[in-house]
């Protein structure tokens, strides 16, 4: 495995965008390593880094290099898992971008139950949506991604493991004058302040899409890409912000906001996608942590 060292420094180059940062991650000096680069860049013929003020970035070249880098590191952790799982030591490592909503409940519960059988399986979670998401599925920079989306997945290179409906779910204080609700339309919560997600977010798209049909657009009194910020303002007084029902608590007891079900045309359905680059074999612990996911979608969510 020594052989893909080189394809690793330019892996970690490649996300910090900093020889120096890089360096300090891989635990090797700056000078090392700008070195082992150079002597790369030599023997492909080309340049793969442009250097841009204190930092690096990948040139034209050096897209396509780390595309082919992270496919080799990618199969080379699938081995791993394999050879692993033959010593019956379950080692590995599960990379996912994911939707943010995923973040507060959802996926803390999911890796705690697949690491309490599974312990030495080590996690990088990151936050990405939409097109960004799918493109860390193409460059094998994630094993899997977690997208929300008001479609179906029509991308031909990527497979859609697992759909499930995600009904956006307006959120409140409890003793907001629309707490008592059993439903919402999107026109009855303008009347009052919004808190919404920032852009790009598929959340957002749908709730863009709803009020152009009404001719009643969107002004928010604030924006913010943190969920939990927009929760803790919403708590303070009759403004409405959105949510997912994924990313609220299964146990409502623990959860001191009221949530109410908004009600949206069919075409603007929400879907929760779990999905990975077609034709992948995944690493074993990326196949297992996938298979729990889609368990435990098909129990509590409506599957599509």
């Amino acid at each position: 495995m020594r052989n893909l060292q080189i394809y690793r420094y330019v892996d970690t180059i490649s996300r910090t965008g900093s020889i120096r940062k890089a360096a300090d991650r891989l635990n090797i000096t700056s000078s090392a390593l700008n070195r082992r680069i150079l002597s790369l860049e030599e023997e492909l013929g080309f340049q793969i880094f442009e250097r841009i003020g204190n930092g690096v970035r990948l040139n034209t070249a050096g897209e396509l290099v780390v595309v082919m880098f992270r496919k080799q590191l990618a199969e080379a952790e699938r081995l791993k898992s394999q050879l692993a799982d033959l010593s019956g030591i379950r080692r590995g490592h599960v990379s996912i971008v994911c939707n943010q909503a995923l973040l507060t409940y959802f996926l803390p519960n999911q890796i705690h139950k697949y690491q309490s059988e599974f312990p030495n399986v080590t996690f990088d979670i990151r936050v990405k949506d939409g097109e960004q998401a799918m493109d860390s599925l193409r460059d094998y920079s994630a094993d899997l991604a977690l997208v929300f989306e008001f479609s179906s997945m029509k991308t031909a290179d990527l497979q859609s493991i697992c759909t499930v409906r995600q009904p956006i779910q307006a959120i409140m204080a409890p003793d907001h004058p629309l707490s008592t609700r059993e439903s919402l339309q999107l026109i009855d919560c303008q009347d009052y302040p919004l808190a919404l997600p920032g852009n790009p977010q598929s959340l957002r798209d749908i709730l863009e899409l709803t009020a152009n049909k009404t001719s009643a657009p969107l002004t928010p009194m604030l924006t913010s890409d943190d969920f939990t910020f927009l929760r803790n303002y919403v708590g303070l007084g009759e403004a409405i912000s959105f949510e997912l029902p994924i990313g609220l608590p299964s146990d409502n007891s623990n959860f001191d906001l009221i949530n109410i079900p908004l009600e949206l045309s069919g075409d603007l359905s929400g879907l929760l996608h779990l999905a990975q680059l077609k034709d992948r074999t995944l690493p074993v612990a990326a196949a297992r942590f996938a298979d729990q996911l889609s368990q435990t979608f098909f129990s509590k969510f409506d599957t599509n």
